[in-house]
């Protein structure tokens, strides 16, 4: 078995109840704690560490936090698709595969969202999903029309950033 590995094994052991009690406080929920304490140590096998460091209960509670934050922000996106579909006619809502891919792509981008300035994030989507024009999003916002090309600008190249770090 690898060394890190060995020194996961070891770490999980160790410290596995503790970071589950941690989530659950957290949580209020001991199934999605526990869910969460797991993704945890799996982070920690995929990136590989070659040292857990001098304080590995503060590293795991980084990573955790991470993952809670990712937890609320898909059940945040989650309530709010829920409530949109629920206003929908019944004939018009759509299969429940495609309503699991929506809310895939809403938390993927959300989460690619995630990373950028609020102004930023505000003028992006208002150009890409609001469909409106510069000089209409500066009105909007209260900006130059220059400074809303700069943000649009801005984040198209932070997606595309993001978008080709990972393939």
């Amino acid at each position: 078995m690898p060394a890190d590995a060995v020194a996961i094994e070891s770490l999980y052991r160790a410290h596995h109840g503790w970071l589950r009690g941690w989530l659950t406080h957290r949580l209020a929920c001991s199934e999605k704690a526990a869910d969460l304490a797991q993704d945890t140590f799996l982070r920690l096998l995929t990136r590989r560490c070659a040292s857990l460091g001098e304080a590995p209960r503060a590293l795991l509670v980084t990573i955790a936090k991470g993952l809670v934050v990712d937890h609320w922000r898909r059940s945040a996106l989650e309530v709010a698709y829920r409530e949109t579909l629920a206003a929908l006619p019944e004939d018009q809502t759509p299969s429940p595969e495609v309503q699991l891919e929506a809310l895939d792509l809403l938390e993927r981008l959300a989460a690619l969202l995630d990373g950028l300035e609020p102004m930023t994030r505000e003028a992006f989507l208002l150009r890409q999903l609001g469909g409106l024009r510069y000089a209409a999003i500066a009105t909007q916002l209260g900006v130059s029309t220059r400074s809303v090309e700069r943000h649009v600008r801005e984040a198209l190249y932070h997606c595309y950033r993001l978008r080709f770090a990972d393939a």
